[in-house]
């Protein structure tokens, strides 16, 4: 997880940024080992936190600086 970190999200389907990676999980299937979706954690100013699923399936790229989401 340590790799996906400080790495930008953008939307293409929308040309919109939806911010940065910092502290993020996965969700796996126990059943195949397989990576089902993509957890972003954001802490607020006060520790509460909110967070964004996406779906392993909408990661069209992975680069070095940027993770490129297509959702549709």
């Amino acid at each position: 997880m340590k790799e996906l970190s400080q790495k930008e999200v953008i939307d293409v389907d929308e040309g919109k940024k939806l911010g940065i990676l910092g502290k993020a999980d996965l969700i796996v299937d126990p059943d195949n080992g397989l990576i089902q979706s993509l957890i972003i954690l954001n802490e607020g100013l006060f520790k509460s936190r909110d967070h964004i699923e996406i779906e392993w399936k909408q990661i069209s790229i992975i680069g070095e600086d940027t993770i490129l989401l297509k959702k549709g």
